[in-house]
């Protein structure tokens, strides 16, 4: 290939090749500069690889296919049991039989353990005498194992061998899974047998069940082994208690009495006699002192001069009180007539005389009465106090004799308790043991399945589709961080550090683009002439009088660039030399159709005159000057002063001198080019070289002083700008035509 490929397939989007300032700063920017949103970029990203991504997903899904296809099928009985918090208590055992923690979780927790224990998983292999049965070893993949058991020297553990292994084959294939919210257990066998997933799954809950009657039964029978031993020792310590009690008792002689009710059997229930004297003694001695009290208060009152209860209450002394209130009103009647010496008054007065001295002799009566009523309830209390301090003197002495009866008293009533509550223990777990209750219940036996649990397809490509886009993904992302090449206009900028003068589409399969060229309509030309108008703009006085294009490698699209542009600086009514630099490869006389017999490389080895290698083309004011022989010392040739001479005469007969460079990469050409022309626009493949490989041609040119004016992006698919890269590059020797603008 040469330096002519430009690139096919023309779409609306290769128009694309406006005037674009760099933005160091930037992110990731599309083709006009604009800052490009994340989920963007990740979509680029999708469809830039997409062949890949199709590729992987519709790999894993047929790996789903196929491995679904090529499964065993396994079909999966389900047995659904009722674990109850606490079973229906008929009698309470609770100390003896272990308790259910109070926190519900770590209760089923452990009922769910007890499901997967490796225990209940042999008691279902001995139930269905799976150990014995060969077929169920090849049914899951384990006939070495069943082997390996039957070839075992030592017979007696053949059997146990086989046994634990098909345990452990029912472990791995049975699930467990409880119901939220409820005390309900689903139980799940799988096995590629539906029949057998039905027997394992009923056998199962079965087994479980029988199994928790047993722990409780065996709890009960332990229960009962206890308390039976229990019972002997407190029978025998209870009667030796007992003894001591009677026998310190009579030493201390000490008599109590049983408490009120006929209760018996504990220090608190009885009382001793003296207590008893004491306390009604007490009781006396209050009513004794209440009687004192009394008797004083109406002694006093009589003393004082006032009434007392006896003497209302006298019958004597109210009528000859009555009866003298009577003769004082018919007294007083009578003073108010006539004078107090008038006879029949003054035979009433001597009669009030004689009843007020009638009173007051049954007044002094009454009060001899409770003067001796008050000496005697004085007597009387006197008598009971000293009866009362003997008996709290004998009480005292009682109580202190006993303590150490108290000791053996409630030793005695601790054992009897004791005693008591074991026995109507051992006598409900006697019933408990009998009743047999179990707080675990089938709700629904487990039935043949009809259909495979497994595998299902649905399910096995769901899975496939999504690994397959997650791996899909991985690459695309990992692709797009591996790859290196400049894939949109965007990239220019960020990559090169230099500003991006056009992007020339690539052509459709069999264009020729110095054909498309020639129609000014076509989107070839369109991009050429944006490329045009940056170098205008480019310096202060237009495009640069001469001005060299170069590219890191060969087939970049960097000749028919050079041609490109000198032949529309033509089209613009000026006289533009497009001369090939490339001696080494030269290409410039193919495109324009000359002779390469002479050329640059003459003029450059010593000929005077460099007029006869200058060709009129067949585009007005379009000349060209072929490469010429190829020489042996290229770099030699141009790093002498006489390309300088030759570019400041053509500057003088032309308006623009165009020269077609070498590649950068490699040759020392281009550099000793572009350091003596104007300017120098650098053509850069679209997905076709790394951004590395760019950046340090580039260096090289700016190391040696060249004014780099731009880039231009060839080769630009528009529905490629977002996915795909991957072309190589390389120099050569020789190549003597233009190479179809074709991939």
């Amino acid at each position: 290939m040469n330096d002519l490929s430009i690139g096919r397939d023309v779409g609306s989007a290769a128009r694309i090749a406006a005037v674009q300032p760099f933005r160091p700063d930037a992110p990731a920017k599309d083709a006009g500069g604009d800052r490009i949103p994340l989920l963007t970029r990740y979509l680029r990203i999708i469809l830039r690889w997409r062949w890949v991504i199709l590729g992987i997903i519709a790999a894993t899904l047929v790996v789903g296919l196929v491995a679904t296809l090529l499964m065993t099928p396994y079909y999966r009985a389900t047995v659904r049991v009722e674990i109850a918090r606490e079973s229906n208590k008929v009698v309470n055992i609770q100390g003896v039989s272990p308790e259910s923690s109070p926190v519900d979780l770590e209760f089923f927790q452990t009922q769910y353990g007890l499901l997967k224990s490796r225990s209940l998983a042999e008691k279902v292999a001995r139930q269905l005498n799976l150990a014995d049965n060969r077929q169920f070893f090849t049914m899951f993949g384990e006939e070495r194992a069943y082997e390996q058991a039957n070839n075992s020297r030592d017979s007696r553990v053949v059997r146990p061998t086989r046994l634990r292994k098909a345990g452990e084959i029912l472990l791995e294939h049975v699930d467990i899974a409880p119901i939220r919210g409820s005390s309900l257990v689903d139980v799940d066998f799988t096995s590629p047998d539906p029949v057998l997933s039905q027997q394992i799954a009923n056998a199962w809950a079965e087994n479980f069940i029988r199994v928790n009657l047993e722990r409780r039964f065996d709890a009960s029978s332990y229960a009962r082994r206890f308390l039976e031993q229990r019972l002997e020792q407190l029978r025998t310590k209870l009667e030796e208690s007992e003894r001591n009690l009677v026998a310190y008792a009579g030493r201390q002689r000490i008599i109590n009495l049983p408490a009120q009710g006929g209760a018996t059997g504990s220090a608190s229930a009885e009382r001793s006699l003296v207590a008893d004297d004491l306390a009604s003694l007490n009781l006396e001695l209050a009513k004794a002192t209440a009687d004192r009290v009394r008797a004083q208060s109406q002694l006093t009152r009589t003393q004082n001069g006032g009434a007392t209860d006896q003497g209302l209450e006298n019958l004597a002394i109210s009528g000859i009180r009555q009866k003298r209130a009577e003769l004082a009103g018919e007294y007083s009647r009578m003073l108010s007539q006539f004078k107090p010496d008038y006879p029949p008054a003054v035979a009433i007065a001597s009669q009030i005389r004689d009843l007020d001295r009638s009173i007051a002799r049954e007044e002094s009566r009454v009060g001899q009465t409770l003067r001796t009523n008050y000496e005697a309830s004085v007597a009387r209390e006197s008598a009971l106090q000293d009866q009362v301090a003997k008996l709290e003197g004998k009480l005292l002495d009682l109580k202190r004799r006993s303590i150490q009866y108290n000791i053996y008293q409630r030793d005695v009533d601790t054992n009897r308790q004791l005693y008591d509550g074991l026995l109507q223990r051992y006598k409900e777990i006697g019933v408990a043991a009998g009743v047999g209750t179990n707080n675990i219940a089938i709700v629904d036996r487990a039935e043949v399945p009809e259909r495979p649990a497994s595998p299902r397809l649905v399910l096995n490509l769901a899975v496939a589709l999504l690994a397959g886009l997650a791996m899909a993904g991985g690459t695309a992302f990992a692709l797009e961080h591996i790859d290196e090449t400049i894939t949109n206009p965007g990239d220019v900028a960020d990559e090169l550090d230099l500003p991006l003068l056009g992007t020339i589409p690539r052509l459709a399969g069999g264009e020729d683009p110095m054909q498309t060229l020639q129609d000014r309509k076509s989107a070839l030309v369109d991009a050429y002439l944006a490329v045009q108008t940056y170098l205008e703009l480019s310096t202060e006085h237009g495009v640069p009088a001469s001005l060299s294009v170069a590219s890191t490698r060969p087939a970049e699209g960097k000749s028919t660039t050079a041609y490109a542009v000198a032949l529309l600086l033509a089209r613009g009514h000026k006289r533009v030399l497009l001369i090939d630099g490339d001696m080494r490869s030269p290409s410039v006389h193919s495109i324009i159709g000359i002779r390469n017999t002479a050329g640059l490389s003459n003029y450059l080895a010593g000929s005077d005159d460099y007029r006869p290698n200058i060709h009129a083309t067949a585009n007005d004011g379009l000349f060209a000057m072929s490469a010429g022989p190829t020489p042996p010392n290229a770099a030699e040739l141009l790093g002498g002063g006489r390309l300088q001479s030759l570019l400041d005469v053509l500057s003088k007969e032309f308006d623009h001198v165009v020269i077609d460079s070498p590649p950068v990469m490699g040759l020392a050409d281009a550099l000793l080019i572009a350091s003596r022309v104007d300017g120098t626009v650098f053509a850069v493949e679209s997905h076709g070289i790394r951004a590395g490989l760019v950046r340090v041609a580039i260096d090289r040119l700016r190391g040696a002083h060249a004014r780099l004016l731009g880039v231009v992006l060839t080769k630009f698919e528009a529905n490629r700008a977002h996915f795909g890269y991957g072309y190589d590059y390389g120099y050569g020797y020789g190549r003597e035509r233009p190479e179809a603008l074709a991939e």
